[in-house]
């Protein structure tokens, strides 16, 4: 082992540079010389979502819209995006669907051999802390943002988890694409001691803000209100953005189509059995070459229009026809 007075030669070398820092930067300067050589970045995809979670009198509101996308297509108009932790913790999750998916219930889990370890109530804080951990040592490449929210021992708690790791602990708190709007109406209409229809009221404008003013958010409005006796979750507590009607209704009966068109043409037929022949040119001359009189015909045809003479005959007399049209 070497003394703690030792100095390597490359210690020596980097004397000068001051003491080391924590963090290692050299995916930083990677991606700076990447950029500076002509490398093209992958475009950022946006996710859009308004969540918003308040602290009432009794307890706390969640609320959430249901639009789930896919760039610009509507892949879900009724997507849960209130997830349940405990039965006293619940979440709303902004950003990738799968992640924010997962790491609910992989925290849930976690919190669940937390409960029986201790013998006791978890905490909301401890549901941060959590989420916050696991967010934290991914650096942001986990696409979920939480807005945890519950009832314990010391009280009704809202946290603000973002992707990157940090949280916040707020009276009031909204994520997601529409927070801008959402915000808005929270710092305008939210009071300490409000009650449960105020707060409820105030979530439903907040969310309804985000959605009027968000292409990524849509559809309904989902609550969940945390109190000391429990948890109720209200899906679909109301349509935020109902589907316009037509004025009028269209209806058609199945197996029939619209006629948009009608044309009336008069076709003079000269012989319907000279016509039949010469619909079919590679079976003219099968027909010419063989003998089997009214047989020839498809078996189909009424009988009342099968020709009298031969199918040979016929076809010669049709031949002839269309030699002397030629002339």
């Amino acid at each position: 082992m070497l003394p703690l007075s030792h100095t390597s030669t490359q210690d020596k070398g980097n004397a000068d540079l001051g003491p080391r820092s924590g963090f290692s930067f050299i995916n930083c300067r990677r991606n700076a010389k990447l950029l500076a050589e002509g490398f093209q970045p992958p475009t950022p995809v946006r996710t859009g979502t308004s969540i918003v979670g308040i602290i009432y009198r009794d307890g706390v509101i969640l609320g959430a819209d249901t639009r789930a996308t896919e760039g610009p297509m509507v892949s879900d108009k009724n997507c849960s995006k209130i997830h349940y932790l405990q039965n006293h913790i619940y979440c709303c999750g902004a950003g990738t669907a799968a992640d924010t998916e997962m790491i609910t219930l992989t925290t849930s889990s976690q919190l669940n051999l937390h409960q029986m370890s201790t013998k006791r109530l978890v905490p909301v804080v401890c549901a941060s802390i959590m989420l916050r951990r696991t967010l934290f040592r991914y650096q942001g490449h986990i696409g979920a943002a939480l807005v945890v929210g519950g009832v314990d021992r010391w009280g009704p708690q809202i946290y603000c988890n973002h992707s990157c790791g940090s949280n916040d602990k707020l009276p009031y708190a909204a994520m997601g694409s529409g927070t801008l709007a959402a915000m808005t109406v929270l710092e305008h209409g939210w009071k300490p001691d409000l009650d449960l229809e105020q707060g409820k009221q105030l979530v439903r404008e907040a969310i309804s803000a985000g959605v009027f003013n968000d292409l990524g958010s849509g559809s309904n409005i989902d609550l969940c209100v945390i109190t000391k006796a429990g948890a109720k979750y209200l899906r679909t507590d109301t349509v935020a953005s109902e589907r316009g009607e037509r004025q009028e209704k269209y209806y058609i009966k199945p197996n029939s189509t619209v006629v948009k068109a009608t044309s009336v043409q008069n076709l003079l037929v000269a012989s319907e059995h000279c016509y039949r022949v010469s619909l079919f040119p590679s079976c003219w001359k099968f027909y010419s070459e063989l003998n089997l009189g009214d047989r020839s015909w498809p078996a189909n045809t009424d009988p009342d229009e099968q020709p009298t003479t031969s199918a040979s005959a016929k076809a010669a007399e049709c031949q002839g026809k269309k030699k002397g049209n030629k002339k």
